[in-house]
């Protein structure tokens, strides 16, 4: 059952105040973790230097290759997963969908407890082929550089570490370990989405290992949705000088949809639509036949995708120019993230653990920022879905200023390591 908007905010003031549970540390999780830092630094060094664009099939399956490597010389039972295969065939096209889409990394780990518990990173980048060579990976100071090294190489080594600490340990009280990393998420996983949703529901939590900030320790119960309004005009071409009056001017209807279309954000429920791209005309002495515009749109809630839609399909209905054809294709990309009980609770028990480092750790259900994967975990509504495990970093997508502190690589693996155990005695439930 879902959260009340009311007991969502006291839950959330709650978390994001509460002060961190001054706990026993358990030292041999932490005497690991200090050992797997130069490990994980040279595995990360590994992940970054190989490319990995979303549209970089080569690079993806270099580097997919040696994930699965990795996780099946810790004894899980590893696939490869081409997306549109009978393993995974559904496949969310997209007016940006490449033909060829990364594959996914599963690696199931079977144990002898009780908890299922599923941990999801990507490993594509936002990057084009070639850039590497300007900005390998390096390390100054506290500071790990590299392109993708925050989004979300971080995520893949903090997931391998955490199970070959748990390995370590001998410990397998759990019923079972999920691992999905998938090569689509920069393009809203339109090949993946389908898997995370139905792994979810066979999981009681799903940790999220999206980098977190440098300006505060946080987890994130919330994340935006993410949808696109495409828009296109049809109309008829003619000389401008000449004959203006035998062409239908596509621009004109363009601007008159873009006009009647451009006040449905919505600040009380958090809804925004902006148009940001239009394109129209070939020649300056031509009656544009075609022109086209993108709007962006950004939700909360998931509800938000229908009521806008409705609105957006019956207003175009309302034409400028009566002989041009409108056409209006609107995109799912990302759906929201919204906070349940199982969240409220994981988010909880990770504030506890890394009070036992004497650390404490923010957690609300403020949306900011982008969307993510979790979100098409959390859609089934019933594992706890909690995002933003990974490592503290900076500089996402940008192609020079892109890292991590290496300082958080300790923490983040006695905290999710700590989690992955308790979720899987039975410690903690949804």
């Amino acid at each position: 059952m879902r959260l009340t908007p009311l007991a969502l905010l006291l839950a959330a003031s709650f978390l994001a105040s509460a002060p961190a549970t001054a706990a026993q540390r358990d030292d041999r999780i932490a005497a690991l973790a200090t050992q797997h830092k130069q490990p994980f630094l040279d595995d990360l060094r590994d992940f970054v230097n190989i490319e990995s664009g979303s549209r970089d099939r080569e690079g993806l399956d270099k580097l997919s290759d040696l994930i699965a490597g990795k996780f099946r010389a810790l004894g899980a039972q590893v696939e490869l997963i081409e997306p549109g295969s009978p393993a995974s065939p559904d496949v969310y096209k997209m007016g940006d969908t490449p033909d060829k889409l990364g594959r996914m990394v599963r690696a199931t780990f079977k144990g002898t407890g009780k908890g299922k518990v599923m941990l999801i990173a990507h490993m594509d980048t936002v990057y084009l082929k070639g850039m590497l060579a300007k900005q390998p990976f390096r390390i100054e100071g506290d500071k790990a550089y590299g392109l993708g090294i925050a989004d979300d190489k971080q995520g893949v080594a903090v997931i391998l570490h955490v199970m070959t600490m748990l390995k370590d340990l001998g410990f397998k009280d759990y019923d079972t370990v999920t691992v999905l990393v998938n090569g689509d998420e920069e393009i809203s996983s339109p090949g993946s989405r389908a898997m995370f949703q139905k792994l979810a529901a066979e999981h009681d939590f799903v940790l999220s290992h999206e980098g977190t900030s440098i300006k505060e320790d946080k987890l994130s119960l919330a994340t935006a949705g993410i949808g696109s309004f495409n828009l296109r005009v049809k109309g008829k071409a003619s000389h401008a000088g000449a004959a203006p009056e035998q062409g239908i001017n596509a621009l004109y209807e363009l601007s008159h949809q873009v006009l009647q279309l451009r006040d449905l954000s919505d600040p009380s429920t958090g809804l925004k639509m902006n148009w940001t791209i239009s394109q129209s005309g070939t020649n300056r002495n031509v009656i544009p036949a075609d022109a086209t515009a993108t709007a962006d749109v950004r939700v909360i809630k998931i509800a938000d995708f229908d009521r806008i839609e409705k609105t957006v399909q019956e207003r175009v209905k309302k034409q400028l120019v009566p002989d041009a054809k409108v056409e209006i294709q609107f995109e799912r990309r990302r759906p929201p993230l919204e906070a349940n009980p199982g969240s409220l609770a994981l988010a909880k028990h990770a504030q506890a653990v890394y009070g036992e480092l004497g650390r404490k750790l923010a957690a609300d259900d403020q949306v900011s920022g982008g969307g993510t994967d979790a979100a098409f975990a959390g859609i089934p509504g019933k594992a706890g879905v909690v995002e933003r495990f990974g490592l503290q970093g900076f500089g996402a997508h940008s192609n020079d200023a892109e890292y991590v502190l290496i300082d958080s690589i300790e923490p983040r693996l006695y905290l999710v390591t700590r989690l992955v155990m308790d979720i899987g005695k039975g410690v903690l439930k949804r």
